[in-house]
Parts: C-alpha cells; sequence; structure tokens
C-alpha cells in the first residue's frame, strides 16, 4: 500500500509517504508558510521513493478541525493529486491526529484532546487507544467553551494547544480524570498516513469529490453581540 498524506490545519506543515508499512515524513513548524512548503516537501518525499502520483494507492488528508485557511490549503493540495492521479482520499481528523502522535509515544491510553479554537471555545474530542494502537474516538468532535465539553468517567491525559489556553477552566471541569497535560502537541502527516492507512484497508476512502473538509464551526468570525 502507497499512500501520500498532506497536514496543514495549524501551524505546523507537514507531509508523508505511507509505503508498506514505513512512514517517512517532512515535517516543518513555520506559521503562514504552507503554501510555500507543502508542495517541495511532497516533491522531494515522491522523488525520494522514486514514486509517480499515479503510482499511489489514495491520498490521505487531514480534514480538520483547525485553520480555516490551513485546511483549505490541504484539501486543495489533496484535491489536484487526487484529481490527476485518478485515485481516491482518506478523511482523517486533526484531532485524531494529535491523539495518535500522543499514543505513539506515551504508554497511555486515553487522551482528552483539545485545540485551540479562539472566540473562547475549543476543539474537543475524546480518545482511548484501541486494540491495534489507534486513536479511536468516543462520542463526537465538538467545537465548545471549555466549561462545556464532554467527557467519559475515564481517566486519561489533557492533549493539545486547548489546553495552553483553557488549561485552568477544563482541569477544573475534569477534576481528578485528568492524569496530566501535554500543550505541546502537533498533528503530523505521519499520524494522519498511519491512521488513514488502516481506514484505507477497510474500505474508508472516498471518492475526491467527496473528501470535503470538517470545521465543526459554520462561522469564521462572530458579530460582537453574538461573542
Amino acid at each position: 500500500m502507497k499512500l501520500l498524506a498532506v497536514e496543514t490545519s495549524t501551524d505546523a506543515c507537514s507531509a508523508a509517504l505511507f509505503i508498506d508499512g514505513e512512514i517517512r515524513e517532512k515535517f516543518e513548524l513555520a506559521p503562514r508558510e504552507h503554501t510555500k512548503l507543502l508542495l517541495p516537501m511532497i516533491d522531494a518525499l515522491m522523488a525520494d521513493a522514486a514514486l509517480k502520483p499515479q503510482q499511489l494507492d489514495a491520498v490521505a488528508l487531514s480534514r480538520g478541525p483547525g485553520s480555516f485557511t490551513g485546511v483549505r490549503i490541504a484539501t486543495g493540495v489533496a484535491h489536484g493529486i487526487a484529481f490527476g492521479a485518478d485515485i481516491p482520499v482518506v478523511l482523517v481528523s486533526t484531532l485524531a491526529a494529535i491523539a495518535q502522535g500522543f499514543f505513539n509515544q506515551q504508554d497511555v491510553d486515553l487522551s482528552f484532546t483539545a485545540m485551540d479554537a479562539r472566540m473562547n471555545e475549543i476543539f474537543w474530542g475524546v480518545y482511548q487507544r484501541n486494540a491495534i494502537g489507534l486513536a479511536e474516538l468516543l462520542g463526537d468532535e465538538l467545537v465548545t467553551p471549555a466549561a462545556d465539553v464532554v467527557f467519559p468517567e475515564r481517566f486519561g491525559f489533557g492533549v493539545g494547544s486547548g489546553w495552553a489556553v483553557q488549561g485552568d477552566v477544563l482541569r477544573a471541569r475534569l477534576g481528578d480524570k485528568l492524569q496530566g497535560i501535554v500543550s505541546v502537541a502537533w498533528p503530523h502527516a505521519a499520524c494522519i498516513a498511519q491512521l488513514a492507512a488502516y481506514d484505507f484497508a477497510n474500505g474508508l476512502a472516498v471518492p475526491v469529490e467527496q473528501a470535503m473538509p470538517v470545521y465543526l464551526r459554520d462561522k469564521v468570525a462572530k458579530k460582537q453581540s453574538e461573542r
């Protein structure tokens, strides 16, 4: 199986190639530089592997939530490659990628994953490590004030940028269910590829015209009276 994964939903920019279980990644923390960095990353990975887009089985896309502009950049690039090569797309949650990166590094089974969504809200999802080590969503992904997060009565770690900006409120909300916090946790294309490989193998790829981003929030900005 050969998958190309792209991830630009935060200040981090990355691309990764999954080739029969091996993952190679290019990653850079570079706010507002994604349009300059992403295509050269992809070109370098493909050249190193001596692959053409038509030899890929699918493109994997970090479909959000995250920065509206960032999510659109990854979506546009993934669509272009998939259309040109006539291959499907696998959609992977940004929150799932953050949780997966944490699980890859820590012997922990539950991640209270939160990204800063601004406007006094966070993107929120609770993920557990499943039997094969992959991040599995419990409940729903939400955009919500930190005081309103929904979580299972289980112990886990707080992971992601939402904990840096809303940590006090989240700590008060979760109480003794919180075992620790890792607030610096970027989504990686390598984790998108890891999750996408499983989904592709299980028939979850979609035609490119169905590969739409998931913002969770419909409004980019709110009027002052709505805040």
